[in-house]
């Protein structure tokens, strides 16, 4: 096996508790040294994130371990980040890891033989989701799940295969040569905006299953809402620059929300419940069903179950009719093809 020279960037802001684990993960790797640099983009944290970056780079200095480097993303944004990253990159070939995950000890060396062996333009595996509460343990085990993620083959697969987007992701140099950087617009969702862009241009992405990363779920309802409504949020905007839609499982809840909605507005018009149990009562038996299917791994969770797939559904549903109406003037910009922040700009 080639080794490829590899740049890995870890776009980090305010993961003091996770740092050590997600760095030290990227630091235990069995490929080589030599052949790797890790940048890890900083979006200023105010939580002691950065002396525990420093700390971990002291520790490590010597020649077993690759070059680190720590370098500032003041505008604290994930995009804005990889695209310093990317800027830069030495590496032939770039992987992003993220400060709220865990990759396995073979993840780089796998990452770079499935790129040789294979047609993909990136390649990626599962984000596995583990909790370190009840709630997030709860959240890990319905985000496995087709109820909770519907094709979102990179959430529960178990079979290699071609995908529209993969987690993390592994990307030969010349994609962002070809495509451009991440859209700095995009808060969240850059990742998919991405991914798509590349299917678009003609590329190809490849999910194996054997690339296992561990990822910690958000631990709190208040959490697991936001995240899953700006989800739903900037998945309008992608939509709007890409001129289609990426995936149904994209748009399901968000029609579930607004027939809900439509249906509990009919009932109070004509003062017949019938009208708005006519969605309660169907989704109410799929959530409890998907509950007990999927606590089959865990019944601890069970209790839990319902109330977190509702908060998946909602959140992101109302998130994405946000997003129409705030950017309900936006479907006639021309998208950008090649945002111009990736490795060839300045």
């Amino acid at each position: 096996m080639k080794y490829p020279f590899v740049t890995i960037i870890m776009p980090i802001r305010n993961e003091a508790s996770f740092i050590a684990r997600s760095l030290g993960a990227v630091l235990a790797q069995d490929y080589p040294p030599d052949r790797m640099e890790v940048l890890v983009v900083d979006g200023m944290s105010t939580d002691g994130t950065r002396d525990r970056v420093k700390s971990l780079m002291r520790d490590r200095s010597d020649d077993s371990s690759p070059q680190i480097k720590l370098l500032d993303n003041p505008k604290k944004i994930v995009p804005t980040a990889l695209n310093i990253g990317l800027r830069h990159a030495k590496g032939d070939i770039i992987i992003r890891v993220d400060g709220h995950c865990e990759i396995p000890p073979d993840y780089v060396r796998k990452c770079v033989k499935l790129l040789q062996e294979t047609e993909a333009d990136n390649v990626g595996g599962l984000q596995w989701s583990v909790g370190e509460n009840a709630f997030a343990h709860a959240v890990g085990l319905a985000t496995r799940s087709p109820f909770g993620a519907g094709n979102a083959k990179f959430r529960y697969s178990s079979k290699p295969s071609w995908v529209d987007t993969v987690y993390l992701g592994a990307y030969r140099r010349e994609v962002f040569e070809r495509v451009g950087g991440f859209d700095e617009e995009l808060v969240r969702n850059q990742d998919d905006e991405f991914n798509f862009r590349l299917i678009q241009a003609g590329g190809k992405i490849w999910l194996d299953p054997d690339l296992k990363v561990k990822y910690y779920s958000r631990s709190s309802l208040r959490k697991l809402w936001r995240q899953y409504f700006q989800y739903g949020l900037y998945k309008v905007r992608v939509i709007q620059k890409r001129g289609a839609v990426p995936s149904w499982r994209h748009i399901v809840p968000t029609i579930f929300v607004l027939a809900l909605f439509v249906m509990v507005f009919v009932s109070l018009v004509t003062h017949l419940a019938i009208w708005g149990l006519m969605v309660v009562v169907p989704y109410f038996l799929a959530n409890i069903l998907a509950s007990f299917w999927t606590a089959c791994r865990d019944w601890r969770a069970l209790p839990i179950l319902p109330v977190v797939f509702a908060i998946l559904h909602f959140a992101y549903g109302l998130g994405f009719l946000w997003g129409l109406w705030k950017w309900r003037g936006k479907w006639k910009e021309r998208a950008n093809d090649k945002p111009s922040r990736g490795i060839n700009a300045h």
